[in-house]
C-alpha cells in the first residue's frame, strides 16, 4: 500500500504558515519534533486526515516561487467536503483566492490560493461524475 504520509514545508514565518494552514484549512496541531543537539524548535506537525500530515519547518531563509513551466512539485491539492464552505472558511480566516470556486474539466470543483511562502494550494470538492470518483469507486470493487 503507499499514501502520501505528509506535506513538508519550510516555512520563511512560522506564526503565519500556522496561522493559514490551522486558522484558515482547518488543520489541528498535534505535536512538536525540536533539534536533537540543540533542543530549539524544529518542525510542528499538523494533522489532515487519516495518517496523513502536513509537517512544517522553521527558519526557511529562500524564496522558491513557483513559475509556470519549471519541473517538480507545483501545488498541493487538499480534497474537502464542501468547496464553497471552505473558501469561505479561507477567505473568513484573512486569506485571498486566487481562482475559484469553479468546476474544472474533471468535473470537480476547485479554488486556488497561496499559502504564506506562496506554495499553490488547490481545494477540491470530488465530483461524483470525476474521473478521480470512478476510478476510486473501481479501485474499492
Amino acid at each position: 500500500m503507499f499514501g502520501i504520509g505528509h506535506l513538508a514545508v519550510t516555512c520563511k514565518d512560522m506564526e503565519k504558515s500556522l496561522d493559514f494552514y490551522t486558522n484558515a484549512l482547518g488543520l489541528k496541531k498535534v505535536f512538536e519534533i525540536s533539534k536533537p543537539d540543540t533542543g530549539e524548535p524544529w518542525i510542528i506537525y499538523l494533522h489532515m486526515a487519516g495518517r496523513q500530515f502536513v509537517e512544517l519547518f522553521y527558519n526557511g531563509s529562500i524564496d522558491n516561487p513557483w513559475k509556470g513551466g519549471l519541473r517538480g512539485f507545483a501545488h498541493v491539492c487538499i480534497e474537502v467536503d464542501d468547496i464553497n464552505a471552505a473558501v469561505d472558511k479561507v477567505t473568513k480566516a484573512g486569506y485571498a483566492m486566487t481562482s475559484g470556486p469553479k468546476q474544472g474539466k474533471d468535473h470537480n470543483w476547485q479554488a486556488w490560493v497561496n499559502d504564506p511562502d506562496g506554495i499553490r494550494v488547490e481545494l477540491m470538492q470530488i465530483s461524483p461524475e470525476s474521473p478521480q470518483a470512478k476510478a476510486m469507486a473501481a479501485a474499492n470493487a
